[in-house]
């Protein structure tokens, strides 16, 4: 510190996320250093528009002041010492406002995001760029330390208050010992040993990180799905997208889960036009639209069948003792069009044309716990790398991208929060494997011809749509044979000429 100048502090807190309580912890380790310590707070306004800021000034040499030390209430630009953030676009604030310098500043914010108003009244995707806020916080600031706060205070079962003091304390710029703010938290009373536990993760991380942001900005640079997960989405869905993409990058390949959060992403675009507030709509349709692009066709049942996990599950639910002898055989009957499915189109329709000449059914049994039935049935997975090239696949894509266009073409054209989610409910049909899926398959294609792409259909109104969307889908879950009622064509009036 130079001379009686104080150490100054900008915090941004959301609604809901502590700041306050931040702003309290600091000031009582300071008092209990016996620094001057002062606080001032401006509210956030409601809806998502902005943070409630906390202005703090300490004055850390105790017991030398010949007078009480006059403090400033509100921050000034380019006076700022430590500027901390809950959340990514409040640290990109701090750095538009000038509130950040490379002379002075050191920035320790969230990576994550939770969408401002301004971001989601946009008809397209009105997102800010997070990309840019990581760029520019390292050149701005004299260090910045940034990671996924929320995500560690999940861990902790606290709120992100306690994982962003740690980071504070962890920065080595604040002049508190992490002893005092530990002791401040204590003093807070209910909740403090899930708060320290919070700390001590956000403490541990900002020290570990020599070059936090380079660091940070080089993971989000990577094509990774799992980064965009947790950088791109709300915290609500970020549990349900980790085990998605874990399941789609298994099933195929991280540029597969790329185009789903891709897809996600198009599904949240229609979410922020409707109106409601059922939070169900994305979470449903991501969780559809995640078990549809990992159907299973013979490839995937080959892989399953064949990891060592589950061998390890039929010895323990046939209770083998080691060293017995545990025999596995599987009987597959593989149908011509699940063959087909694997193959490129030309092949599978001259497969199917030769199928009509020659009817052919194949049955076999093989001993996959044996090293011939196992390297057999593994054979069957080096298709994986040309499922793209697959006719079912394209088939499947083509779908889902009609189901996508409805979604995004009908939400748009009557906003009802409902509707679209009944058009996501569509997916459930495309269930289970072979004939089952197979009706499920036909059932939804009655529906895009007799409702979703049907122009006397949508021009009856949401409501009447929704009812008819419903009705079709609980009959063919019920019985997927069943007739789905077709939708009543305009009257033509014709006129004489003349």
């Amino acid at each position: 510190m130079n001379g009686q100048r104080p150490f100054t502090i900008l915090i941004a807190a959301l609604g809901g996320e502590g700041g306050g309580v931040l702003a309290d912890w600091l000031l009582a380790a300071a008092h209990a250093q016996g620094f001057p310590a002062q606080s001032t707070s401006i509210p956030g306004v409601s809806q998502r528009t902005g943070a409630t800021t906390y202005y703090l000034e300490i004055l850390p040499q105790a017991g030398s002041h010949s007078a009480t030390p006059v403090m400033a209430l509100i921050p000034s630009p380019g006076a700022v010492d430590l500027v901390a953030a809950s959340e990514l676009v409040e640290a990109g604030r701090a750095l538009q406002n000038a509130f950040v310098t490379p002379e002075r500043t050191t920035l320790v914010a969230s990576s994550h995001r939770i969408f401002a108003t301004a971001e989601k009244m946009l008809p397209t995707d009105g997102r800010y760029d997070a990309q840019r806020i990581l760029d520019a916080a390292p050149q701005l600031s004299r260090r910045a330390i940034i990671f996924d706060m929320q995500h560690l205070a999940r861990d902790a079962g606290t709120i992100i208050n306690a994982v962003l003091f740690g980071a504070m304390a962890g920065s080595g710029v604040l002049p508190l010992p992490v002893s005092a703010c530990e002791a401040a938290i204590r003093g807070g009373g209910k909740g403090a040993e899930a708060s320290l536990r919070g700390f001590a993760l956000g403490l541990a991380r900002a020290k570990a990180s020599a070059a936090p942001v380079a660091q940070f900005a080089a993971e989000r640079e990577l094509p990774s799905p799992v980064a965009r997960v947790h950088l791109e989405f709300p915290a609500n869905l970020h549990q349900l997208l980790d085990r998605c993409v874990a399941r789609l990058i298994d099933y195929q390949d991280q540029a597969y889960a790329s185009l789903y959060l891709d897809r996600v992403r198009a599904i949240l675009a229609v979410e922020q036009q409707c109106d409601g507030a059922d939070p169900a709509l994305a979470s449903e349709a991501a969780r559809l639209l995640a078990l549809w692009m990992s159907y299973e066709d013979v490839v995937r049942v080959a892989e399953l069948k064949t990891r060592a996990t589950r061998f390890d599950r039929l010895r323990q639910e046939t209770g083998s003792r080691p060293g017995q002898v545990l025999r596995v055989f599987d009987y597959l009957k593989p149908g011509l069009q699940e063959i087909a499915d694997v193959l490129p189109p030309r092949l599978a329709a001259l497969l199917h044309r030769w199928h009509k000449a020659r009817p052919l059914a194949l049955s076999m049994q093989l001993q996959t716990s044996s090293i011939r039935g196992f390297l057999m049935m593994r054979a069957l997975t080096l298709a994986k790398p040309f499922r793209r090239a697959s006719s079912r696949f394209i088939a499947e894509q083509a779908t889902i991208e009609r189901w996508l266009g409805a979604l995004q073409r009908l939400g748009a054209a009557f906003r009802d929060r409902e509707l679209v989610l009944e058009i996501a409910q569509c997916a459930r049909l495309l269930r289970g494997y072979g004939d089952t899926q197979r009706r499920g398959q036909q059932a939804l294609q009655n529906i895009f011809a007799t409702l979703l792409e049907n122009e006397a259909a949508a021009s009856a109104g949401a409501a009447s749509l929704r009812a008819g969307l419903h009705a079709a889908v609980a009959a063919a879950l019920a019985d997927p044979d069943a007739r789905i009622p077709a939708a009543v064509p305009k009257g033509v009036i014709w006129l004489k000429a003349g």
